[in-house]
């Protein structure tokens, strides 16, 4: 009788084990499951760290002062008559006859350039212009940031303002923006929309370019921008925030998107840079040549790239020299700039010309006054002379290449917040829409801009604009 007892009971205690220990084992499998899946669309960021670019050690003792100071930009006389005096002073080499921009800067109208900087062109005036929009300084992780932050005389009832960070590029400057700011900040003014979008714009001085300070330390590049633009955001109060740029601002923002996307409602670029080259791509670019609907090309995208060679290749070529210099020993060539003013001008408003439109190599303006005015080149001019900042603004180059050669290291995070990107037709170089989304997984808006080149804002302003709305306001609808 036990014989028959003690079995059935052993079985009977087996069974309540399982009973217990099957679903445990399945909720852990199935958690790890869950786990793993979650892992594989878990978005990769970059660690935002922390800095000190002040001069030498940090101070262990109290903590940053974290104030917003109204800043004005000045003149004084003395700055002027150097100015003039110098100018006085220049000497020239004649041109190559025939040669137009082709050599770079074409001596003879620098000349003309250079008379009028120094009997029309009015400082004390454009220091006004300037000052029009309302300026600030404020420390981070050691040095002076300078901004600018315009917010709008007018808000439509129950309508939010949506902040908005626009980043320049080299050799451009905050100024770049002065034409977009006002069709931002006052749409309906200007006939853009009903009201339904409305910015307030905050526009930053890259570390070492024009009124913020140099960095003191080795190693700035793009991501410690980045980091102290998100930390320039939070302390103006802002959670959430659109961010936009070209040139070195397009990776600035990019990294901001890459470190902090929680902060960025969406990132919108005029230029688009993927650095290195694979197989894949390499594969595209042969057969788009022949078949470019078979590689996801466009007809507009194929007429801009191609033939690949000139417009990739040589014409880059052409084009990067100041980028070799600048990316390895830039103050030995920015000594020379940030002690002459007409070399100075020289080398900024060359790359005004062919970065505006490729065919103006051929004119012997440099079809400089074709799309911009002289004050305005002058003045651009200007914010890098009277802050001494050529040497540290080209110094950006060799802080960012010596890290990163290929300008690819950070690729491998993606963006995935909502992008617009509008792609002008002179830009350095064309990115298609199906290339971009290597790195911008959330392509809102792409559009084929009709006119314009690399200095996008300051020189289609409106274009610009309405491309930035139609982005936010699809995202906006999301």
């Amino acid at each position: 009788m036990w014989q028959e007892i003690l079995p059935n009971a052993w079985s009977f205690e087996y069974s309540q084990k399982n009973a217990v220990l099957v679903p445990v084992a399945a909720l852990g499998v199935g958690g790890i499951l869950i786990y793993w899946l979650r892992s594989r669309h878990k978005i990769k960021t970059i660690e935002m760290g922390d800095g000190w670019w002040g001069s030498g050690e940090r101070s262990l003792k109290g903590r940053e002062d974290d104030s917003i100071r109204p800043f004005k930009i000045e003149t004084s006389d003395k700055e002027i008559e150097d100015l003039h005096r110098r100018l006085d002073q220049a000497r020239y080499t004649p041109h190559v006859e025939g040669a137009a921009f082709h050599y770079g800067f074409n001596s003879s109208y620098l000349k003309e350039v250079v008379s009028y900087w120094r009997n029309q062109f009015d400082w004390r005036k454009q220091v006004e212009v300037l000052n029009k929009y309302p300026h600030f300084h404020t420390t981070i992780e050691g040095i002076d940031i300078h901004f600018i932050h315009v917010k709008p005389s007018y808000v439509p009832h129950g309508r939010a303002v949506q902040p908005l960070l626009m980043v320049h590029g080299w050799p451009g400057s905050f100024y770049e923006f002065y034409k977009i700011i006002p069709l931002l900040t006052e749409p309906a003014k200007h006939g853009l929309n009903e009201g339904d979008l409305v910015f307030e714009v905050i526009c930053p001085s890259i570390p070492g370019y024009g009124f913020s300070e140099a960095p003191h330390q080795q190693g700035f590049d793009s991501i410690a921008t980045a980091r102290i633009f998100h930390k320039l955001m939070k302390r103006l109060g802002f959670k959430e925030y659109y961010i936009q740029g070209g040139d070195w601002g397009s990776r600035i923002t990019t990294n901001m998107a890459q470190m902090l996307p929680q902060s960025v409602r969406g990132l919108h670029l005029n230029i688009v840079f993927l650095g290195k080259q694979g197989l894949g791509r390499l594969i595209s670019i042969m057969l788009g040549a022949y078949v470019p609907w078979l590689v996801g090309l466009s007809r507009e995208d194929a007429r801009r790239i191609y033939p690949f060679m000139q417009k990739n290749v040589y014409d880059l070529l052409r084009e990067s020299g100041y980028l070799h210099i600048q990316a390895t020993k830039p103050d030995t060539a920015g000594c020379g700039l940030n002690d002459s003013p007409v070399g100075l001008a020289a080398y900024i408003l060359e790359k005004f010309s062919t970065w505006t439109d490729k065919s103006f190599l051929h004119k012997d303006d440099g079809g400089l006054e074709s799309k911009y005015s002289l004050d305005e080149l002058l003045t651009n001019v200007m914010i890098y002379w009277v802050t001494s900042s050529i040497v540290s603004s080209m110094r950006y180059y060799k802080e960012n290449f010596s890290k990163d050669p290929n300008l690819n290291a950070y690729n491998r995070f993606g963006v995935h917040v909502p992008t617009g990107i509008a792609a002008f037709p002179q830009e350095i170089v064309h990115t298609p829409r199906t290339w971009a989304k290597d790195v911008y997984k959330n392509i809102v808006t792409y559009s084929y801009m009709p006119r314009g080149g690399h200095f996008a804002a300051f020189e289609e302003p409106k274009l610009l604009a309405q491309d930035i709305m139609q982005f936010v306001r699809k995202v906006e609808q999301m």
